[in-house]
């Protein structure tokens, strides 16, 4: 059974296919006096179809004559012989063209791909070499390793306590490189990676390094966060918590610690009984203790609605001073927090837990900016 199309399509003798059944109607096939050459008709113009010519019964269609025929697109090609996968791909550069920019062919895809670049493990090695033999000031040499400042350091080299390769060198202003062997007091010393860590400190840990009758130290707390030894700036009492900053850069810590830089904290303090308002101004215009006056630069209530919850701004580093402070007056801090040191906060930093600083605020440090 033969199943046909419901338009029936129909060919002219000319070979034309037409589809639409109402242009057939309109269509009229005339013959010319030779007999060979037949003519077809539409509404917009007539045209001969062996010759190519025609006239054109509007103006619409004459315009659309006048424009030239475009080029078949094998005419493009030079090469008629070619397929048409070869056609679409004439004139690009093939992959014998970009394996021949390699001189050595027999290199695999990996060392073509890196062929021609510089080696960046030789050009590492080659920045170590070149710091290695760098030269430094004695002082900061020392510094750099963590155990003191540059100040501390001079003073160390003028006692006598220094040795370069094995010579004793109490010169200042000596230079040495990364490669001599440096020893302060017989043992030798190397220059670490500066290292900075803020700790939030939790109740109970005692401020100190090595301490045979402390259970809790503050080192415990931090001994996974770097190889490099790293020591507190500043001390918080046991029962003190809050911000604590660790670091090897012995500079900087001199810098923090001394009280011409008046380094700014911040202080949450917890009463036993409501602060008066009395006392309040009393802190605020300054008291004296048995070590000599003592002054804050800010002090006001944390909450409202609770009096005995106090916060004080104070740049005074003496031992126990905030504490020492209300029990001049007569109160006893049950809650000591830090929540704030040279520009440093335990924001989204947990009880017990440590983080490194990052370069803005190591920067804000050495710059002394506390805002």
């Amino acid at each position: 059974m033969i199943k046909r199309p419901r338009n029936k399509q129909n060919t002219n003798s000319g070979g034309i296919k037409n589809n639409s059944s109402a242009q057939m109607g309109k269509r009229k096939k005339n013959q010319t006096a030779q007999g060979t050459t037949k003519l077809w008709k539409s509404d917009k113009y007539s045209k001969d179809i062996a010759t190519g010519e025609g006239k054109s019964r509007n103006l619409s269609a004459k315009k659309k004559s006048e424009k030239p025929v475009e080029k078949n697109y094998s005419d493009k090609f030079k090469n008629k012989e070619l397929t048409f996968r070869e056609k679409r791909t004439s004139g690009k550069p093939t992959a014998k063209d970009y394996s021949d920019k390699f001189k050595n062919k027999e290199l695999g895809y990996r060392e073509k791909r890196t062929s021609g670049k510089p080696d960046l493990k030789a050009k590492k090695i080659q920045k170590k070499n070149a710091e290695t033999n760098k030269f430094l000031r004695l002082n900061k040499y020392i510094s750099n390793s963590g155990i003191c400042a540059r100040r501390e350091a001079d003073e160390l080299i003028s006692g006598g306590f220094v040795t370069v390769n094995g010579e004793k060198i109490t010169q200042l202003g000596t230079k040495v490189t990364y490669s001599d062997q440096v020893k302060v007091r017989g043992k030798l010393i190397m220059p670490e990676k500066k290292v900075y860590v803020l700790l939030n400190k939790p109740k109970d840990y005692i401020t100190t390094l090595d301490d045979p009758y402390a259970k809790k130290t503050v080192v415990q707390l931090v001994r996974e966060a770097c190889p490099e030894r790293i020591y507190p700036v500043g001390r918080l009492d046991k029962n003190t918590t809050g911000v604590l900053l660790f670091t090897n850069d012995g500079e900087l810590a001199k810098k923090l610690t001394h009280p011409s830089s008046e380094i700014p904290k911040i202080y949450q303090v917890k009463l036993d009984n409501p602060l008066t308002k009395a006392h309040l101004q009393e802190i605020s215009k300054g008291i004296i203790l048995n070590d000599g006056p003592v002054t804050v630069d800010e002090i006001s209530y944390f909450d409202d609605l609770d009096s005995s919850q106090v916060g004080v701004q104070i740049h005074s580093g003496r031992n126990r001073i905030v504490r020492r402070i209300f029990e001049h007056l007569g109160y006893k801090v049950i809650k000591l927090d830090r929540v704030y040191f040279a520009g440093l906060t335990k924001s989204k930093l947990p009880r017990g837990k440590w983080r490194f600083l990052n370069e803005k605020e190591i920067t804000r440090l050495k710059m002394n900016i506390f805002k």
